[in-house]
């Protein structure tokens, strides 16, 4: 591994970019073919925050061509409701793309409607099948966050073979998928969480150090082997003395410059690169599901 001499930082935006440029060239080829990329989204509730994030996701799936179409069920709304809906998508031949929106109201358990969604069909690659698959080396579909941090790697010209690699946070959407992504690329993983004795002994050893725990200001300088990639996936707001707030990871960012030779910024690092990486996996989902034998029954 080299070292660099001042700490190079990741452009996310450029990498997101160059993801939706992927999707949207994808999704003009299934286009000619007569196929339709949709997108569709389900909000339970009526909250504004959940109605905010729709207009979000409208705007991208516009940028790159896909159609978004919303669904929205009550705050009562209770399981079986849920299950009816996304065995309607789940049937219906024109949905290429389902996404349930979090949170879900209280009482109702999020992964197991998520699980209901047809792997072929679930972009956010969440469903168990997915997840087993992604053991195998061949998810239909990846969880989204794990294969955003695989395209930073990439991107940056960095071979996790060989690597020590520390991943802390052993979360089902980012910590464990990414110890198996980088598991199949030959790296030596570890994986720290919330019983690890001793987090700095772990971290100070890494290479490759990948932190997705969702709490800011978790990994300091002291942490950081000298000249290690930093890749920090958490997404934390805080409030400042002057009661502003403010978006951080879980990496002092600060504290990285000059001791970490690659790191990436939040905002604008890891978050943007999941986003298009969604849209391509919205893509993705539309070819695979008119191109390739179903390997499961849904």
């Amino acid at each position: 591994m080299v070292f660099m001499a001042q700490t190079r930082i990741i452009d996310g935006l450029a990498i997101a970019s160059r993801i939706k440029d992927e999707a949207s060239t994808l999704v003009k080829q299934l286009s000619a073919q007569g196929v339709t990329v949709t997108l569709d989204v389900i909000i339970v509730g009526d909250s504004s925050t959940g109605e905010m994030y729709a207009r979000s996701q409208r705007k991208r799936c516009a940028d790159v061509g896909i159609e978004y179409r919303l669904h929205t069920l009550a705050a009562d709304a209770d399981e079986s409701d849920i299950r009816k809906l996304i065995r309607q998508l789940n049937g219906d031949e024109t949905v290429t793309g389902i996404l349930l929106n979090l949170p879900l109201p209280a009482g109702i358990d999020a992964p197991a409607m998520q699980y209901c969604i047809d792997p072929y069909k679930d972009v956010e690659g969440v469903n168990p099948a997915n997840i087993g698959l992604l053991f195998y080396g061949g998810p239909i579909i990846a969880p989204c966050t794990a294969v955003a941090v695989m395209e930073i790697l990439k991107d940056a010209h960095i071979s996790p073979r060989g690597l020590n690699a520390v991943v802390v946070g052993q979360g089902a959407i980012a910590g464990k998928p990414v110890s198996l992504f980088l598991l199949h690329e030959m790296a030596t993983v570890t994986c720290c969480h919330i019983a690890t004795r001793d987090l700095y002994e772990h971290t100070r050893q890494a290479d490759l150090l990948v932190v997705a725990v969702g709490k800011p200001g978790l990994i300091q300088a002291e942490h950081i082997k000298p000249g290690a990639v930093v890749i920090d996936v958490g997404i934390n707001t805080i409030t400042l003395e002057d009661g502003s707030r403010k978006l951080v990871g879980d990496v002092v960012y600060e504290d990285m410059m000059d001791v970490a030779g690659v790191v990436t910024p939040v905002p604008g690092g890891v978050g943007p690169v999941t986003v298009a990486v969604l849209l391509r996996s919205a893509a993705e989902a539309a070819r695979k599901q008119r191109q390739t034998p179903r390997r499961i029954e849904s």
